[in-house]
């Protein structure tokens, strides 16, 4: 008997169910079931060309939902039961997490609610409100009346697993194809519930405009559920009060978020007003401001007035957002107006202004210039451009600037230098005297600049003409490699001067020491002789957010415990409900996503894996293995365009799958001759000129007037030797 049982239900709307399955596909389920209740002959041809261990129920077209999952259900085998709708999908490692928290859970628990996120038509990965309630009810399972709040969750079948006895012992009850009233039964029938929080769900909302419209008997049932809801809760006082406040909210949106003929909407209004007065809880009391008076019309079922009062409230956002209008402009005016009396002064000499990703503080080659800058040209000093959220994080001592306050203005308008790793603001005016340094931040593998208009998912309205006007303010170009030289010229054409002195922020590749390697590993908390895995991808211009390819603890597991997976992510790995958060305690798998700089992180590893990320090409001057995780390659060359063929002249082992990714490294492939050969030829080609003196080639070239030939030379990739390997470190 397998400790899970996935139900999947549902036509192939849109197409998602296929992208569903092959997420399964690419995955191993330990102890758990796939069954498909496909509704129709293209949900049933899509479940059918999938892996045998899938069991394909085929329903005729029209079974609506609750019959679907009552089929997958009966045919059910596991303890506990997962419905997955065929238009929704599962993050990676989604059924494995399940699989494992139910087989923990006592048999007095029968259902077990955990978090997700959001996707619709334009975005993705979008965390949802529950994470706060899961997180506060803690991991003991405990009765409903312990924490009625977790009525407050979102009601999706999808967000928890039930406990097969207890489904099949209510099903009556759960078969309905009211979905939300499905899931907040489970909870009111719930003898005890659990939570994990942790994501394992995508609830993917379709564009309502492809939706058939909403009737105004779908429109009235909404006021059905909430009633039968609360006659199920009529003996549970805390409950009832949650489900009450949750009803009236409901209906509250619905009513100002249909776009109803006004004979429904007050028939709507009018039956939402008998519910919020029939149960209304005795000691209840209605919240202050905005929402008591609201509420306090729905009760008097005064349509008449609420009509008003919505006009009105939309009359006052309408005037508080064009008063912000008129102060956004003559606060741009007034920052005008400082700007031009700045341009009016002399240039500063002795003043340089830095920024790095978009002002997010000291960081990337902007900050190893910086460095060298104050050992070799101390009497120019640095300014730093930070916004304010992230002054708290910057070195003690930090002169910085917050964009758009009147010193900002100042020196931008009067600094000699300007150095960045993106861009200036378009309105910053390139003065004669002064130099603007562009560092770039990584070599091209995806197309830049001017190169990107043959690509419009990439460009995404990228204005060509303003980038073109902020490309010609450039006076120097710095390179890593010749071919990013080239692709520079090519992708931003102008008069700049390239300077083929390699990546500053590369130096300390060649300047760390065993004792540096070791700090960063304790920092880290990596024991000595266990193999530290940076697992670094890049994000994919295609989606609007970020999800997660790889089932991080199965390819823990495969890789043993003396192996650490040093785990780089966006967002869906960062924050206390990250799917991270139960593998920290292992010591496994560490979330390094916010540690900076990624250049200690880079030391700190034995070997990279990364998919398309640039941190390949600063990584190689370690001369340490590293692995491509290109199991979406097509898809990306396509749309985001790329300018050679990573898989043909990779710097190491590819993966196109997570078992060949396992075997890379369980077999030792990772590190073999093969392995050495590819990443010698990629060192030649990309870390052509990072030797460990970029930043002093930089510094003399640009800030003390040096000319080409005084500076130092570029010691050839061969001669060169990088940093001590965490295994010659800790020798």
């Amino acid at each position: 008997m397998p400790e899970l049982s996935v139900i999947v239900h549902g036509p192939n709307t849109q197409g998602h169910l296929t992208e569903l399955l092959d997420s399964l596909d690419a995955r191993p389920l330990p102890d758990a079931e796939v069954i498909v209740a496909a509704v129709g002959d293209w949900a049933r041809e899509a479940a059918e060309g999938h892996t045998p261990e899938t069991v394909v129920l085929p329903l005729p077209d029209g079974t609506d939902d609750a019959a679907a999952r009552a089929a997958g259900a009966a045919r059910a085998s596991g303890r506990w039961l997962h419905f997955v709708h065929a238009k929704d999908g599962l993050p990676a490692g989604a059924v494995r997490l399940i699989a494992e928290r139910v087989a923990e859970l006592p048999d007095a628990v029968d259902v077990l609610l955990f978090d997700h996120v959001v996707s619709t038509w334009k975005t993705s990965g979008t965390r949802s409100r529950d994470g706060a309630l899961l997180a506060r009810a803690g991991r003991t399972d405990l009765a409903l009346d312990e924490a009625p709040s977790l009525l407050r969750l979102t009601p999706l079948l999808g967000n928890r697993a039930v406990r097969t006895g207890f489904w099949r012992a209510h099903e009556e009850r759960f078969t309905t194809d009211d979905e939300p009233y499905a899931a907040y039964a489970t909870l009111l029938h719930a003898h005890r519930v659990a939570c994990l929080n942790q994501v394992a769900y995508d609830d993917r909302r379709l564009r309502p405009q492809s939706l058939p419209p909403v009737t105004a008997e779908q429109c009235y049932s909404l006021v059905g559920r909430y009633e039968m809801l609360l006659s199920l809760a009529k003996d549970r006082p805390a409950a009832r009060a949650v489900l009450y406040d949750v009803m009236v909210r409901d209906l509250l949106r619905a009513f100002a978020r249909e776009d109803l003929p006004d004979p429904v909407a007050r028939e709507f209004f009018r039956r939402s007003s008998l519910a919020a007065v029939r149960w209304r809880p005795a000691d209840h009391r209605r919240p202050a401001g905005l929402e008591g008076i609201r509420r306090g019309l729905l009760e008097e079922e005064a349509y008449t007035k609420y009509r008003a009062f919505q006009a009105a409230n939309r009359t006052r956002r309408a005037a508080r957002s064009a008063l912000r209008t008129r102060k956004r402009r003559l606060g741009t005016k007034l920052r005008e107006h400082q700007y031009r009396r700045g341009l009016g002064r002399p240039v500063d000499c002795d003043l340089a202004v830095f920024s790095a990703y978009w002002d997010r503080g000291v960081a990337c080659n902007p900050a190893a210039i910086a460095a060298k800058l104050a050992e070799l040209a101390p009497h120019i000093h640095p300014v730093w451009v930070v916004k304010q959220r992230n002054t708290q994080l910057l070195p003690p001592g930090t002169d910085h600037v917050v964009p758009g306050t009147r010193r900002y203005w100042e020196v931008l308008a009067t600094a000699k230098y300007l150095t960045s790793n993106v861009n200036f603001p378009n309105a910053v005016v390139k003065r004669p005297e002064a130099i603007h340094l562009q560092t770039h931040h990584g070599t091209p593998l995806k197309r830049m600049g001017l190169d990107q208009m043959d690509h419009p998912t990439t460009a995404k309205g990228l204005d060509f003409a303003a980038l073109l006007a902020r490309i010609d303010k450039w006076d120097y170009s710095i390179s890593a490699n010749s071919h990013s030289t080239r692709m520079w010229e090519r992708a931003y054409p102008a008069r700049y001067t390239s300077l083929d002195h390699g990546y500053p922020r590369n130096d300390v590749y060649y300047s760390a020491t065993a004792a540096d390697v070791r700090s960063i590993r304790d920092r880290l908390g990596i024991a000595p002789g266990r193999t530290a895995i940076l697992y670094a991808p890049t994000h994919r211009d295609y989606e609007a957010g970020w999800t997660p390819r790889l089932d991080l603890a199965a390819l823990s597991d495969r890789l043993g415990e003396n192996t650490v997976l040093l785990v780089r992510g966006h967002y869906f790995y960062g924050g206390s409900a990250s799917p991270l958060t139960g593998l920290r305690r292992t010591g496994r798998i560490v979330d390094v996503s916010s540690y900076d700089p990624v250049e200690e992180l880079a030391l700190a590893a034995d070997a990279l894996i990364t998919d398309y990320s640039s941190i390949m090409f600063d990584y190689a001057n370690l001369d340490r293995p590293i692995v491509i995780y290109a199991d979406d390659w097509e898809t990306y060359a396509t749309t985001r365009g790329v300018y050679f063929d990573l898989t043909a002249e990779a710097p190491g082992q590819v993966a196109r799958t997570q078992e060949e990714l396992a075997e890379i490294f369980t077999t030792g492939a990772w590190r073999d001759e093969g392995a050495a050969k590819a990443r010698a030829a990629f060192r030649r080609r990309f870390c052509e000129y990072d030797d460990g003196r970029a930043a002093e080639r930089v510094v003399r070239r640009v800030f003390l007037g040096e000319s080409d030939a005084s500076l130092p030379p570029v010691i050839p990739v061969e001669d060169r030797t990088p940093a001590p390997s965490p295994e010659e470190a800790t020798a």
